[in-house]
């Protein structure tokens, strides 16, 4: 069901614009102009449309909310991760936005992190951060920084009020609470210290949101005075900087899609020049870990999926193999500590974890069940004997684990609480092979309740950009569709890099249609297989994966019976067309270069959404976006569903704003949880499952 009153139209203003002889017609154009009186005021027609075309979700939506927060610990503390003196965790409060930064002083010969109890403040915590505090009556908070120094004395954090990406820098001495006078506008994510705690090194982002400098500001001095560390000149490339966990390096990473260099300084030599690892080459990428007198590089040189190599710190560019390369296993991270590396991979479309100990064999460690995902994060001491990893299916909760290496016991340290008697038993998971058009074999992974028999409705996510993998996961949100009868379906398309290196290279530049046509034979196959029917399989993605919809929507609009675009790039020729906008430069190594290459001009403008909106037959299509969302522009969204209104039969076309947001969407997780509530409902609603 769907409000009788009729949508709002958007003006059109013919705009024109050629290019390799091609000249195209936009009329929804000036939807771009942000300060615009017009444009505020069609955004709000819209949202103002959408209440009343949902309003009879409006009781469903508040169960869904509901729903997600009863089975919610709302009162709850991470695990604690011990660096130096103290455990670092993080708690959330029932009835609070944001989440509370605090630490705990190490009891002597105590190895074992603090229990959490009942999620509530561990006796006697430091505060050091509490975003419910920082964000006050803002509706929006993000931290980009976070960052204590390395003898635990200082806190260097940013925050971002507005969704914009653009942060600012303050510092905090934890020792007496206070703020210093120290503060740095207009930064990105990131940022580190010096080992001797001195000095703070930033990343600065220029006029299309690319980070493109470092700046070293000693603590104490003017920000005026800020020293430029390092300039990157070529607008393809996006830098950060960063500390080694042995805190012997400060190391600066530059990189394009295709292309990266390092540079690498003596972290207690803060104001000493930065020396290159490997001077940049084509199509080379690596990145660099520290251990003891060598370099750990990770690099694609003649070795497609990587490999492990190392080299003296005395002569970095002099790489000898360690785990040579293999063509069925992509080797995607290392963490270096003393005595052992642990090297993150993946094979088969699954997640791997792989030991390298002094005087043993390497090994891998080995996890039961058929679907998952599975990683080394939160582990800031380089002296340990034992490896934090974070794991996860589509049934079982976030866990997280210590990984015991003299015993090669998995510790588990913590599952996320399912309050109201979730029982991973009564779920089941799957994993089904498409066939694409090409012939080419495409992993779905897939969750249901057991006892739902087909055909069920049934949600379909994609992604396919960006060697980005979508990797199984729990969800407490999902529950809401499981227990309704929903299959949940992930896509696992060439583009993203599930599947090795060639997974990505063959779903990019003017291989980017198999991206689609991949995610078409899966919603095809799960039809096929009984598993759900057209009619009740709802697609969605987010971002480029918006792309991935509305491409899908043009191309197969009779496999779907609603769509949901977040954040879409749907308008991806007339952005990447444009080196002015944010990100467009850097992105031409994805993409293609269409202002300069006629083919790529041709190879995209036909599967852009926007672009290919033609008069059939589309389902029901639920787009949102945000007014500040820096790498997906907002208009893009709302000429598509402009055009869609104004040229295709079919819908309806929903388009939804948040008006004070960024990419991520709504920032507190109460707003989070209904703007996903709504979504949720509208979704079971199409599906024909309310």
């Amino acid at each position: 069901m769907v409000s009788s009153e009729k949508p709002p139209v958007a003006k059109r203003v013919p705009m024109e614009r050629t290019h390799h002889g091609d000249t195209v017609i936009d009329e929804y154009a000036w939807l771009a102009a942000k300060e615009d009186p017009d444009t505020i005021a069609y955004l709000e027609a819209e949202n103002a449309y959408v209440e009343k075309a949902t309003a009879h979700l409006d009781g469903l939506k508040e169960t869904i909310f509901q729903e997600i927060r009863s089975r919610t610990q709302e009162t709850d503390l991470s695990v604690p991760s011990r660096k130096g003196d103290w455990w670092y965790y993080s708690r959330t409060e029932e009835g609070k936005q944001y989440g509370i930064h605090c630490r705990l002083a190490v009891t002597p010969g105590d190895n074992t992190p603090p229990q959490p109890g009942d999620g509530g403040p561990l006796p006697g915590e430091q505060v050091l951060l509490d975003g419910n505090e920082l964000a006050g009556d803002s509706p929006f908070l993000s931290l980009g920084t976070f960052d204590v120094s390395p003898d635990g004395r200082l806190l260097a954090y940013s925050t971002d009020f507005e969704g914009s990406e653009r942060f600012t820098i303050r510092f905090k001495d934890l020792e007496t609470g206070e703020l210093l006078p120290d503060e740095i506008p207009g930064v990105f994510y990131g940022g580190t210290w010096s080992a001797d705690c001195s000095t703070f090194f930033y990343t600065k982002i220029d006029e299309a949101w690319r980070p493109y400098q470092i700046h070293r500001h000693v603590l104490g001095t003017p920000t005026a005075d800020d020293v430029l560390v390092y300039e990157e000149t070529d607008e393809r490339f996006w830098i950060g900087v960063g500390l080694t966990r042995s805190e012997r390096y400060l190391v600066i990473h530059s990189s394009s899609k295709i292309t990266s260099e390092v540079r690498v300084l003596d972290a207690l030599d803060p104001a000493g020049e930065f020396q290159v690892v490997a001077p940049r080459r084509p199509g080379v990428e690596y990145s660099v870990e520290h251990q003891g007198d060598r370099f750990l590089i990770l690099h694609n040189d003649g070795a497609e999926n990587f490999e492990l190599a190392e080299a003296p710190v005395t002569d970095p560019g002099a790489w000898t193999p360690l785990i040579p390369h293999r063509a069925d296993t992509r080797l995607e991270d290392v963490d270096a500590f003393e005595g052992f590396l642990v090297v993150g991979f993946r094979r088969d479309g699954l997640t791997g974890v792989r030991v390298l100990r002094e005087g043993r064999e390497p090994y891998e460690v080995s996890f039961p069940e058929p679907v998952y995902a599975v990683g080394v994060a939160g582990n800031p001491e380089y002296v340990t004997d034992r490896v934090r990893m974070g794991y996860t299916s589509m049934v079982t909760p976030s866990s997280v684990y210590d990984y015991v290496l003299d015993t090669g016991e998995l510790v588990l340290l913590k599952r996320q609480p399912v309050l109201g008697g979730y029982d991973p038993e009564r779920y089941e998971q799957h994993r089904e092979w498409a066939t694409a058009p090409d012939g080419t074999r495409v992993p779905i992974s897939l969750v249901k309740k057991k006892g739902v028999e087909g055909p069920a409705p049934c949600l379909l996510y994609g992604y396919g950009s960006y060697e980005s993998s979508t990797d199984p996961y729990f969800s407490i949100a999902r529950l809401s569709l499981l227990d309704r009868g929903f299959v949940f379906a992930i896509a696992h398309i060439r583009g993203g890099g599930e599947m090795g290196r060639q997974w990505y290279e063959q779903g990019k530049l003017l291989q980017k249609k198999n991206t689609f046509t991949d995610f078409v034979a899966c919603a095809r196959h799960l039809a096929d297989a009984g598993w759900t029917s057209p009619d009740r399989l709802i697609a969605r993605g987010g971002s480029a994966g918006g792309l991935l919809m509305g491409a899908v929507a043009n191309l197969a609009p009779e496999a779907f019976g609603g769509v949901v675009a977040q954040v879409p790039f749907v308008d991806a020729l007339t952005t990447i067309l444009d080196p002015s906008m944010p990100l467009t430069v850097t992105e031409w190594d994805e993409w293609g270069n269409p202002l300069e290459d006629p083919e790529v001009y041709a190879y995209m403008k036909s599967y852009t959404p926007y672009e290919n909106v033609t008069r059939q037959t589309y389902p029901p299509i639920f787009a949102i976006t945000s007014l500040n969302d820096t790498r997906v522009l907002y208009h893009e969204p709302a000429k598509w569903i402009a055009r869609l209104r104004a040229t295709a039969e079919g819908g309806p076309f929903l388009l939804k704003t948040e008006m004070g947001a960024g990419h991520g969407g709504r920032s507190g997780r109460y707003d989070a949880w209904r703007e996903e509530a709504l979504v949720l409902s509208w979704i079971i609603d199409t599906a024909k499952a309310a």
